[in-house]
């Protein structure tokens, strides 16, 4: 029954029946895994995907150099590393907890024999993958058109808005700043700039929204190009 409560929450698997989840359930794998260890690597043959029961993982990707850049930390209920085994097979990236966490592993062969067999859970599949696809978008646009501060206010924006008054940051500012494709130095310095212009005041982790209007205006500019 855990195992089912988990995949519901699943935005992926969202609209199954309860006969899917129980079918669902008898190829999943439930796993506890330790800060720090490695799920897989990029290039790596994938032998399935994972669903975040409990806890966060980094995706993440070297340079030639060593130095680390954060694609995407997932949370509780998201999906990570399901492309992948629909297509050249191999694992795009590293991932890696960012603390003690419990995951739903999904093996290839075996979810891949049920999507033939149930073809509703496909649709479901499909329709949360391009839900991702168009985070990636948005996400390549924020670096195109958009400045450091368009970037964090939206992030800050997405995450509270206009329903919270405060937000807490799920990781750390060093995380935050590489998943902004940006530097530590270059976030510090915005967190102070929407800080001395009132917008938000920031005591550690928790970001308190002061003025939700200009936040939502800051999220929406564009940098010019040219």
């Amino acid at each position: 029954m855990q195992l089912q409560q988990t995949i519901r929450k699943c935005h992926l698997f969202s609209g199954v029946t309860d006969a899917d989840l129980e079918l669902l359930s008898t190829v999943c794998r439930l796993r506890n895994y330790s800060r720090g260890e490695i799920l897989f690597e990029q290039g790596e043959d994938a032998s399935g995907f994972y669903v975040v029961a409990s806890g966060r993982v980094k995706i993440y990707k070297l340079s030639p150099e060593g130095k680390e850049r954060i694609l995407h930390i997932v949370l509780p209920g998201n999906t990570f590393a399901e492309a992948a085994i629909f297509a050249d097979g191999c694992y795009p990236a590293f991932a890696e907890p960012l603390e003690s966490s419990r995951l739903l592993f999904f093996p290839k062969h075996e979810f891949l024999e049920l999507l033939h067999q149930h073809s509703q859970i496909a649709i479901n599949m499909i329709g949360g993958l391009s839900k991702f696809l168009r985070q990636f978008t948005t996400q390549i646009e924020d670096l195109t058109f958009r400045d450091v501060p368009a970037r964090l206010a939206r992030y800050l924006a997405e995450i509270g808005g206009e329903e919270k008054p405060s937000v807490t940051l799920p990781f750390s500012k060093t995380q935050l700043a590489s998943n902004l494709g940006t530097v530590s130095e270059t976030l510090s310095r915005t967190f102070r700039k929407l800080s001395d212009e009132e917008i938000i005041s920031v005591q550690g982790k928790t970001i308190e929204i002061l003025d939700v209007e200009r936040l939502l205006e800051l999220a929406d500019s564009y940098k010019e190009v040219g």
